[in-house]
């Protein structure tokens, strides 16, 4: 799908597609010369006679799905045909566990921006909906560049939302690992193994998020540098430039902050199973130490040898009971005021 937009009384508006005539290697204006000047081509899943069509109306050569998957950096960073290409990673669904990658290319040709994408973030249409108001850029003057800055600045929004609603589960999970006080030893075992499992899940979302803020302090990065040596930037588009840098790379600092303290709750809850499976063997040791004196017991007068004084006592058998009973509470007395119990 291609969509259109075009700038007029401080807002974006739809425009028509308006083929350039053959051998023409311009950008496509609408045909109605007082029209307002196409500012931003969108193509969402394109096919290839879309690609081929803005292809030939900027005279560049729109890259593929294929193409903007590749991680090197000067697949995804780099000039031709006096366009800038820049291939960054967005997030779509963050609200449904964990986000699924998807890569968006902005290309910069003079004044026009074309962006290329096989999802629908939602950073997009949150930027298209405030674009369309009134004074929506919050400039009186609209390029590619200032609307590229606009998207990510979108896209930086969302994954700050997205940092600040994972903290929040992250600080519930705090709360569930050093406050669990399950009375049963099978239940809290069972509370523990899901904990693993949510700070996985968790821990998972944080090197997503991390990675697509990489990727757009990259893309900034570039495109800051071309100033003066490539294309010579705005006053204003320096400006956002410099904010974009700032917001990504404190939200960079804090989502290693989050992750470090995903690595912690990790550490500690699988410090709290060592803890129950050590209790359990403690317990098995307790009684294997305290039953064996009356197992010595039990077996010295278990012998079947004929001359065995104890044999004929009236007294013999309660006494015996009595000398395991006696064998086994004083170790476990001993225990006891040890605390090993």
């Amino acid at each position: 799908m291609l969509r259109i937009h075009a700038y007029d009384l401080d807002r974006i508006i739809p425009a028509a597609f308006d083929e350039p005539s053959e051998g023409a290697n311009a950008v496509a204006q609408p045909t109605d010369a007082k029209a307002p000047s196409i500012v931003w081509y969108d193509l969402i899943s394109p096919t290839a006679e879309e690609e081929h069509e803005v292809g030939k109306c900027l005279g560049l050569v729109v890259p593929t799905m294929d193409e903007m998957e590749d991680i090197e950096l000067s697949a995804r960073l780099y000039q031709e045909d006096g366009a800038e290409f820049m291939t960054m990673t967005v997030l779509t669904r963050p609200d449904a566990g964990t986000p699924i990658k998807v890569p968006v290319t902005f290309i910069i040709k003079g004044q026009i921006l074309v962006t290329v994408r096989h999802a629908e973030p939602r950073p997009f249409d949150a930027f298209m909906a405030r674009a369309r108001k009134a004074n929506g850029l919050g400039t009186h003057t609209a390029t590619g560049e200032l609307i590229m800055t606009g998207l990510i600045e979108a896209i930086i929004d969302r994954m700050a939302d997205t940092l600040e609603r994972l903290g929040a589960d992250i600080d519930q999970i705090s709360r569930d690992v050093f406050q669990a006080k399950a009375a049963k030893a099978n239940k809290k075992q069972r509370d523990l193994q899901e904990l693993i499992q949510a700070i996985g899940q968790k821990g998972e979302f944080i090197t997503v998020v991390r990675e697509s803020l990489v990727s757009v302090s990259r893309v900034v990065a570039y495109y800051a540098a071309l100033d003066g040596v490539d294309r010579k930037l705005s006053k204003e588009v320096r400006q956002r430039l410099k904010l974009l840098q700032r917001d990504a790379t404190s939200l960079g600092d804090h989502s290693a902050f989050m992750s470090n303290k995903i690595n912690f709750l990790l550490d500690a809850t699988l410090g709290l199973i060592n803890l129950e499976q050590n209790q359990i063997i403690k317990i098995f040791s307790v009684a294997s130490v305290m039953f064996l004196p009356p197992t010595l017991v039990a077996s010295v007068y278990g012998m079947n040898f004929a001359a065995m004084p104890e044999l004929q006592w009236q007294y013999g058998y309660h006494s015996a009971i009595g000398l395991m009973i006696f064998s086994m509470a004083v170790p476990y007395l001993y225990f006891k005021r040890k605390g090993w119990l």
